[in-house]
């Protein structure tokens, strides 16, 4: 009877041991956990920390573009109005003004002359050597056929602003600039006739006249200043000279002395 209640006893005793063996190895369990989440937690926070600096970074980006469209739809409304506002003769201004921009300047040489003699002295003169080239002339009388250039030609019976003098001048200016004689066009006629007239005559009322023939009745208010602007491109491609001698102009008229335009003499103011 004895070894019987012994038993119980026994194995009492031995589940007292293994429960706190078993408790121990839950709180290792645990504490396996926690550092496992504690681990785990930096990296659940990165996508965290990264999702947070693109929300910043998309609202950047957006803004940028929008002013990239902004800026895109200002250039396109803009070129749309300057198309719709430029008449047709601006595509011509336009092509003279790329010409003239194209533009070389060559080298001048200087001629010296005898001026006159006092005894044993020579009085040497400076001038400038011509500058007009056979391709000038050329595109001078190729010209002359223009039906604007005739109609202008035909309506100044004073000759104001178109005599031979002043139309030998254009031949000169021609030269000076140096563009290839193919490119010359009704453009570049009237700009050198207007800054030979300047020099000259500085007449307002007759050089008023090329504006309307050159950019029509109607619309020359509106387009003159874009012509005094090619003026001054054609002025600087020039060198900024403008003084032809008459010694010059009749040595031009002298190489075709039979063409109608050098019978443009001016008889006497009206």
């Amino acid at each position: 009877m004895e070894r019987e209640d012994r038993t119980p006893l026994g194995s009492t005793s031995a589940a007292s041991e293994t429960a706190p063996s078993q408790q121990d190895a839950a709180k290792k369990s645990q504490k396996k956990r926690v550092c496992m989440e504690g681990k785990a937690a930096p990296q659940n926070r990165s996508p965290l920390a990264s999702s947070s600096a693109s929300s910043e970074v998309v609202p950047e980006q957006r803004a940028r573009t929008m002013r990239g469209q902004k800026k895109r739809r200002w250039t396109d409304v803009k070129a749309g109005t300057q198309e719709r506002s430029a008449p047709a003769s601006n595509s011509t201004t336009s092509e003279a003004l790329s010409e003239l921009k194209s533009w070389k300047k060559r080298g001048q040489k200087n001629i010296w002359t005898v001026n006159h003699v006092e005894g044993t002295k020579l009085r040497m003169n400076k001038r400038r050597r011509p500058s007009y080239r056979p391709e000038d002339q050329e595109a001078f009388y190729r010209l002359l056929e223009d039906p604007v250039i005739q109609s202008f030609l035909e309506a100044d019976i004073f000759l104001k602003v178109s005599d031979k003098y002043l139309l030998s001048m254009v031949v000169e200016y021609f030269g000076r600039v140096g563009l290839p004689g193919h490119l010359y066009n009704r453009i570049h006629f009237f700009l050198a006739l207007y800054i030979a007239s300047d020099m000259e005559e500085d007449n307002p009322t007759s050089k008023r006249s090329i504006f309307q023939f050159l950019l029509g009745r109607e619309h020359w208010p509106e387009l003159y200043k874009e012509f005094l602007k090619l003026k001054v491109e054609f002025f600087h491609a020039m060198g900024h000279r403008a003084w032809v001698t008459p010694e010059l102009c009749e040595e031009i008229q002298a190489q075709n002395p039979h063409h109608w335009v050098w019978s443009r003499a001016r008889q006497c103011a009206p």
